[in-house]
């Protein structure tokens, strides 16, 4: 999968990939990063790329020119999509970086200042993704984090590729409690069900433990998930446990 980020400070997404999972998916050739800076496009002289805002305002926007000429640089490629960071946008969640990992291509435009000509987002067709009602700079780290969630699913990523399937939120739940040695620190133990050997009982005690977790920390995940269409096998787990 191929990753085309456009963003004035290109240093923030290269230094940004250059660690963990991301630097071992890009030095095994499973994806492949790129960052362009808009600046390298303008036409002006001193490199500026925003300028005020017609109709007054403070700060300054993001201009056309350097943006559209800087997109169209770009190779698309087949099963392209393109996103742009955006307060306005959809809340981007694990659903959405499910969809987004079946492309082969995605195109990521990063704002800065105060925001972007309006016509950067129709003339491209980008959709606009939030990571949450919070305001941040500019669109990097954002970018980073969709980059991260997506590199994950892509196959062949993870050393085991359950790992994914077993994350928080995969499943619209929490993910259960995880213990390694030793057995006892500092008087808190290891559940004796984790140390029984009985794989199908140790398996109904983690899916309970999601449920707990997760009408605790998060019912409106909760909530959403009971509406969705249970297994037998959940409805037998749950109601066992007054959980509906």
């Amino acid at each position: 999968m191929r990753f085309d980020v456009l963003s004035l400070f290109p240093e923030v997404i290269e230094n940004g990939c250059d660690f963990s999972i991301i630097k071992r998916a890009v030095s095994q050739g499973i994806i492949d990063i790129k960052a362009i800076n808009p600046r390298d496009y303008t036409l002006d002289k001193h490199r500026k790329t925003d300028d005020t805002p017609y109709g007054g305002g403070a700060g300054m926007l993001l201009s056309c020119q350097p943006y559209i000429d800087a997109y169209k640089s770009i190779q698309k490629i087949s099963n392209s999509k393109t996103i742009i960071m955006s307060p306005k946008g959809k809340i981007y969640d694990q659903s959405k970086a499910l969809e987004l990992s079946k492309s082969d291509q995605l195109i990521i435009i990063c704002g800065h200042y105060e925001g972007f000509d309006s016509r950067i987002t129709e003339i491209t067709k980008a959709e606009e993704i939030s990571i949450g009602d919070f305001v941040m700079t500019g669109g990097e780290y954002p970018a980073l984090c969709i980059i991260d969630s997506i590199t994950r699913l892509i196959k062949g990523v993870l050393g085991d590729d359950e790992s994914a399937e077993y994350d928080s939120h995969s499943d619209g739940l929490l993910e259960y409690p995880h213990y390694t040695k030793p057995r006892e620190y500092m008087g808190l133990c290891v559940p004796e069900i984790l140390l029984s050997g009985n794989h199908e009982k140790i398996k109904e005690w983690r899916r309970l433990q999601q449920f707990i977790m997760t009408k605790e920390k998060r019912p409106d995940l909760f909530e959403k998930f009971l509406k969705g269409n249970l297994s037998d096998y959940d409805k037998k787990i749950l109601k066992k446990n007054n959980l509906i």
